[in-house]
């Protein structure tokens, strides 16, 4: 097995653009290549364009018509069909969606590839992790779910358990749909409470189909407001304990930066440094129960200039195994190459200020009356159980 990582990307998925008051600006992506590059870790990765997912990876997870409404939509975009999520306010149609979609997907798929056949210890698309999209329908920003089509993937080459680990703010609902009755893949996603966010879902008391898959789906509704402290620790008091207990043959986790007090979408307060944190935990645990295969996939993120870049560099270090020091000095450069195509002014080190960041771990005791520790009991009673752990 080789021992570099991979970076997946081609310079075409920015062309994933929803249009110029669309959140999900495609600067972001085209900025943390650029900081990524800035930082030295070219050297330190093998760059990879995987090509296009074809029809047969794309349904492998999405519905045959789906894919079609999709291509029409792209060829048309003004014929887009809203029954299939196509042409709404959060997905609106544009020429080459499908395209675009697809390639975004196939750098997931090729990740996967890469990792399961030995070709790379671990594989990074930060333009992947779009984690919404239904197998018939799209949501959420997301038209190709790459998450799971690599997961897909994985079980098509012969993988057994896959884990995936979600840390986006919001619900990772369309891996655990796609998976649902399948005892194959676990999906833990960690997310603000439905109550106060997008989608709605991802409620602890859902844990998968009757039966074999019970207890394969895993839910932690997170108290808005949750901060560095309470992330981490309802992080490691659900994560570590349920991999070991699966054992996973390869560790997929979803990056989304949109849990940071700064992103404009969502009410979590979560610093750069945790989030570090969190992407160095999934390395370590990738180690520990998958012999070391981890692919990490982007998400969520709508800071585009202050934490998206950052954070996904953060990844692509840790990956690659020269992790960036958090009081790196991030190059003059970038900053100016940042304040050019946004008019924004950049950051100037790859830290918040907050490392390390602490946090109490569950065995040393929990608080009921605590929002946080209500929110994780209640996923640790709904699956743990059902897993043969003691809640």
């Amino acid at each position: 097995m080789s021992g570099r990582a991979q970076l997946m990307w081609d310079e075409a998925v920015t062309g994933y653009d929803f249009g110029p008051d669309h959140p999900m600006d495609p600067v972001r992506l085209a900025l943390t290549r650029s900081l990524v590059r800035a930082l030295g870790l070219d050297s330190e990765v093998d760059v990879v364009a995987a090509k296009r997912a074809g029809e047969s990876t794309l349904r492998l997870v999405h519905r045959e018509d789906y894919v079609e409404a999709v291509k029409a939509a792209s060829a048309d975009p003004a014929s887009a069909d809203g029954t299939y999520g196509l042409g709404t306010v959060d997905d609106p149609a544009f020429a080459c969606m499908h395209d675009v979609s697809a390639l975004i997907a196939g750098q997931s798929v090729g990740a996967a590839e890469a990792v399961w056949r030995g070709e790379a210890l671990h594989a990074v698309n930060f333009a992947g992790g779009l984690h919404h999209a239904m197998p018939g329908g799209a949501s959420g920003f997301c038209i190709y779910n790459d998450a799971a089509l690599a997961i897909a993937r994985l079980l098509e080459l012969g993988a057994e358990r896959v884990a995936y680990v979600d840390v986006d703010v919001h619900h990772g609902d369309g891996v655990q749909a796609a998976f649902w009755d399948d005892p194959r893949v676990l999906t833990i996603s960690l997310h603000e409470h439905p109550r106060t966010l997008f989608p709605q879902t991802g409620w602890p008391e859902e844990t998968g189909a009757d039966g074999p898959a019970e207890g394969a789906a895993v839910n932690v509704a997170l108290p808005a407001g949750t901060g560095d402290a309470g992330w981490l620790r309802a992080f490691h008091a659900v994560v570590p304990e349920l991999l070991a207990e699966f054992r996973p043959q390869v560790l997929v986790t979803q990056h989304g930066a949109d849990t940071h007090f700064e992103d404009p979408l969502a009410h979590l307060a979560v610093s750069l440094d945790a989030q570090r944190a969190v992407q160095v935990a999934c390395h370590e645990l990738a180690h520990e129960h998958a012999d070391g295969r981890w692919v990490a996939l982007g998400g969520g993120g709508y800071s585009v200039v202050d934490v998206v870049p950052r954070s996904w560099s953060h990844l692509v270090g840790i990956a690659a195994g020269h992790e960036v020091a958090p009081e790196t000095v991030i190059p003059e450069s970038w900053r100016q190459e940042a304040f050019a195509r946004t008019l924004q002014l950049a950051p100037t080190r790859m830290t918040d200020g907050r490392w390390p960041v602490s946090y109490k771990d569950w065995e040393s005791g929990y608080d009921p009356a605590d929002r946080l520790d209500q929110a994780v009991l209640a996923t640790r009673r709904a699956v743990f159980p059902l897993r043969g752990l003691l809640p």
